[in-house]
């Protein structure tokens, strides 16, 4: 009896030990196909700013990934999207000041030329390619200009000179070049960690202000450019939507347009002091009182005043791929209120107003009579604003009213009946205007 006692307890013993063991055993099993599960899964990781940014430097079809990102977010705001541009080149701001030949550029380009170690301003590049124009034998070169002006801006907007060199003439050696157009009025290019030794009897040839430079060595600016947080290109050759509308839109730049415009007439007599032909010409049909439609001066008067219209009326409509990257300026404004309109401009691009420029407006638009000259931007601007007044013919500003009438309705600028009139400085011949 004891014996068959014995028995059914180990039986019952033997049992409870095959039930956990099962238990370890499934408890183990289960753990081993949670873990196979999470290996053959990959985890899911969401993309942020920064990787986006990589795929722009190093991934052709990085643009393509940003718009699918943008076009899937269907909430997604203007200010959003600027924002993410914003992110993918770190704040760096690219601003170009568009105008045209006696509008007051040179002085308004160093609003920004002066801002400081953090910016790198490039006065005229695109002087090379016009010029490479006008010296060419291509016939369909002309055609070919827009894009080259595109591609030669993109690549100095990001301090890639390639496509400039291709420009310049002579050809630069081992990307040195003596030719730069107007290096000296680039501050950027005239820094010490561009300049290089130059011996003392060619100083004039190569000088950068107070600075004795050798020839410009394009690698060394580049690796500067790179080094500044933001970069600004002053030029009067641009006008064309078509031309700056893929730099807008590259994801690369956070490009912002100013453009500077100012009173045809204005422009028309300070070009007849600045180059004698253009006072030949005009001097002659202010004798005949005629205005023939197929003289070169003529027609490329009308045609500059049509052009900088166009981008206008473009620009102030504010396209959607333009909207807040487009802003006009008369410089009779920035003549009278210099140091608001710096500061609107600044603020328009988004870059902080340096006390460098601060400084430089304050110094520079209070300049005494015969302290400048005519490519100088040493101006006493309130003055400058109104001289050309006394210095054209009644009936040459006629002239200029009957072909430039539509611009100058645009931006503001009052027709004068008589030489009274014209001559009158109480009487403004601006009008009270915003652009937004």
């Amino acid at each position: 009896m004891k014996i068959k006692y014995a028995i059914v307890f180990i039986f019952i013993v033997a049992l409870v030990i095959i039930e956990k063991e099962s238990n370890i055993i499934s408890s183990w099993f289960l753990t081993r196909v949670s873990v196979m599960m999470q290996r053959q899964t990959p985890p899911q990781t969401l993309q942020s700013p920064l990787d986006y940014g990589n795929k722009t430097q190093n991934s052709p079809g990085a643009f393509s990934e940003v718009n699918a990102t943008t076009e899937a977010n269907s909430n997604q705001t203007e200010d959003q999207h600027d924002q993410e541009l914003r992110n993918l080149d770190g704040g760096r701001k690219h601003v170009l000041l568009m105008a045209t030949t006696r509008s007051g550029s040179s002085f308004v380009g160093e609003f920004f030329n002066q801002h400081g170690q953090n910016m790198f301003y490039l006065f005229e590049p695109l002087w090379h390619v016009e010029r490479m124009l006008t010296t060419t034998a291509d016939a369909n070169y002309g055609s070919q200009l827009p894009g080259i002006y595109r591609d030669v801006l993109r690549g100095l907007f990001l301090c890639d000179y390639t496509p400039l060199e291709k420009c310049i003439s002579p050809p630069p050696q081992n990307h040195v070049t003596p030719s730069l157009f107007r290096r000296e009025s680039s501050s950027s290019l005239c820094e010490e960690n561009v300049c290089s030794p130059v011996a003392k009897d060619v100083f004039e040839r190569y000088a950068c202000k107070n600075r004795r430079c050798g020839p410009l060595n394009l690698t060394l600016a580049s690796q500067s450019c790179l080094t500044k947080q933001h970069h600004a290109i002053k030029t009067v050759r641009v006008h064309q939507w078509e031309t700056l509308r893929p730099l807008v839109e590259d994801p690369r730049l956070n490009m912002k347009i100013i453009q500077l415009v100012r009173d045809p007439r204005a422009v028309l007599a300070s070009r007849m002091v600045a180059f004698s032909s253009t006072h030949q010409t005009w001097k002659a049909l202010v004798q005949t009182g005629q205005v023939p439609e197929n003289n070169v001066e003529v027609k490329s008067l009308q045609g500059n005043c049509d052009n900088i219209r166009w981008a206008a009326e473009l620009g102030l409509s504010q396209p959607h791929w333009l909207r807040r990257r487009y802003m006009l300026v008369r410089y009779e404004d920035i003549a009278r209120y210099p140091m608001q309109k710096a500061e609107e401009m600044y603020r328009f691009t988004g870059i902080p107003f340096s006390p460098q420029t601060r400084e430089w407006i304050l110094r520079n638009t209070q300049a005494r009579e015969g302290d400048s000259g005519i490519y100088s931007t040493q101006k006493n601007s309130s003055e400058q604003a109104e001289k050309w007044r006394f210095s054209i013919p009644f009936t040459l500003a006629q002239m200029v009213q009957q072909l430039c009438g539509p611009t100058m309705k645009l931006f503001g600028y009052k027709f004068v009946d008589d030489a009274k009139t014209l001559r009158n400085k109480s009487i403004s011949l601006v009008e009270d205007q915003m652009f937004l």
